[in-house]
């Protein structure tokens, strides 16, 4: 829609300073040309846009302009109010300002935009940690969030799984995640990830971190996931599952069966499984019983053999 593409020209103006035909064609993933009709559109209706030639040049507004864009559509004013988490607020600290500011955008909508956001509101809740998950205390959360904001080294105590189990760190903060209902540190050097919860003392420094130029968190985040399950997944076992087993499978098992599993006569389905050990193996197929019979590799068909014989005699 032009309208609403004019708008996003003078938004991204007023907050990003001077930008190119090409940059601005770029983020709103249309032509140049398109960019162009779309300046001497907004000059005709007056917004004092400039055009700086030259290899540092681009589109500006005149200095001190604002526009008062304050109309939301219905859909980005329900984006808004979902996008809202108050736990992971509340957890920073910042509860009463997200409450304040969702009071603000509530006063601003029109009317009928704001009974139906109000609506809305009591129609979704997000719920993030898994149903087994338990609650854990992050007494230095906090501290880590004002670090990432203000750029600043962290010095802590950190707890471990492998000898020595409690180390000293220093730290400079990238960035904070909450996944799964659990908050983690990006940091250098490195970046490494550290469970914020898992920190036993914490000061923060007056020295000021130092990011590497061009460090995109989600990204970062992203690659780390990709690489932390191609490691997790070591092995693989080559599997004839029946239709009941097969609804049981979550993430990459039943990703592989969608993938790779083919049909037989019976109406079960051979397929190989990606698994993360031996051990972890056996215990998952176990848990599947009667439902899935393991052909390959041979070591952990006897194994699972073995202990199928062992809980024979012991229940007689």
């Amino acid at each position: 829609m032009k309208s609403s593409r004019l708008l996003s020209i003078l938004l991204l103006l007023q907050t990003r300073g001077t930008m190119t035909a090409a940059r601005l064609a770029e983020e709103l993933e249309v032509s140049v040309r398109t960019v162009y009709r779309d300046v001497e559109a907004l000059h005709a209706a007056g917004v004092p846009l400039y055009g700086d030639a030259g290899h540092r040049g681009g589109y500006r507004l005149l200095a001190g302009h604002r526009s008062r864009l304050t109309d939301l559509y219905a859909r980005e004013a329900e984006a808004l109010v979902l996008a809202g988490l108050p736990v992971a607020a509340d957890e920073l600290g910042l509860g009463g300002h997200f409450a304040d500011a969702q009071l603000k955008l509530r006063a601003a909508l029109p009317v009928p935009l704001r009974e139906h956001v109000d609506r809305l509101r009591t129609r979704f809740h997000i719920d993030a940690p898994g149903w087994y998950a338990e609650e854990t205390e992050v007494p230095f959360l906090a501290q880590v969030a004002e670090a990432v904001r203000t750029g600043r080294v962290l010095a802590v105590r950190y707890s471990r799984w492998k000898e020595p189990t409690e180390v000293d760190r220093r730290l400079e903060p990238y960035g904070l995640v909450l996944k799964a209902g659990r908050w983690y540190l990006v940091a250098g050097p490195g970046p490494r990830t550290y469970r914020v919860d898992q920190i036993l003392d914490l000061t923060v420094t007056e020295e000021e971190a130092r990011i590497p130029e061009g460090f995109d968190l989600p990204a970062h985040w992203r690659a780390s996931q990709a690489d932390f399950h191609a490691r997790l997944h070591q092995g693989d076992a080559l599997v004839r599952i029946s239709p009941h087993g097969a609804a049981r499978l979550t993430g990459a098992a039943a990703r592989a069966l969608a993938e790779n599993g083919t049909p037989e006569p019976d109406g079960w389905t051979r397929a190989t499984l990606p698994v993360e050990s031996p051990e972890h193996a056996h215990g998952f197929l176990l848990g599947l019983g009667e439902e899935v019979e393991v052909l390959a590799p041979e070591d952990l068909r006897e194994r699972i053999a073995t202990t199928v014989r062992t809980l024979a005699e012991r229940y007689g």
